[in-house]
């Protein structure tokens, strides 16, 4: 069930990051606000059904950490290194396309300026990020299926002369 879920939420969160890095039209402040909501149910429901332990809280980190980006600030030296301690789960490419596609939704907010975006572009220039912009979200987490051993041993099997199997020899 455990491995299910953090498949199922992996899911979620590429699609949800994916359509994010696609579409200008919902990078704005109050996007980041409705998905760190939605995000906190969804983690509040796995507290719930006790699945904390899934690892499905965690495959939503990229898509928490770009909810927060679309929240800060975006203008000052502070803020872009703020933006680059707090998007560890975000490669270079997402984190600038996500400021790149940045839309105000109100007189209150104003777009990221083309300085701002390389500032944090030289900030950030240092990580080894693979060179992909959007997530797989096909990707599959291996299933593992715990080893539970018996409690008979070896020496207590009896072997049916039916089976033919005469050519075991217990040691």
């Amino acid at each position: 069930v455990q491995q299910v879920f953090r498949q199922l939420f992996y899911m979620i969160n590429a699609v949800a990051l994916n359509n994010l890095l696609l579409r200008k039209d919902v990078c704005s402040w109050s996007t980041g606000m409705q998905l760190r909501f939605n995000i906190s149910q969804l983690e509040e429901w796995l507290r719930g059904k006790n699945l904390q332990q899934s690892g499905a809280a965690q495959t939503l980190e990229p898509l928490i950490q770009a909810a927060q980006l679309l929240q800060l600030k975006k203008k000052s030296s502070e803020d872009a290194e703020a933006i680059c301690s707090l998007c560890t789960s975000l490669t270079t490419q997402q984190i600038v396309k996500i400021l790149n596609l940045y839309t105000p939704v109100n007189e209150f907010e104003e777009r990221v300026t083309v300085a701002f975006i390389r500032n944090i572009q030289k900030h950030l220039q240092e990580r080894n990020d693979p060179p992909q912009l959007l997530l797989d979200f096909k990707h599959m987490f291996p299933v593992l299926f715990p080893f539970n051993p018996s409690s008979i041993t070896m020496d207590s099997i009896h072997l049916p002369a039916s089976l033919n199997l005469g050519f075991l020899n217990k040691v």
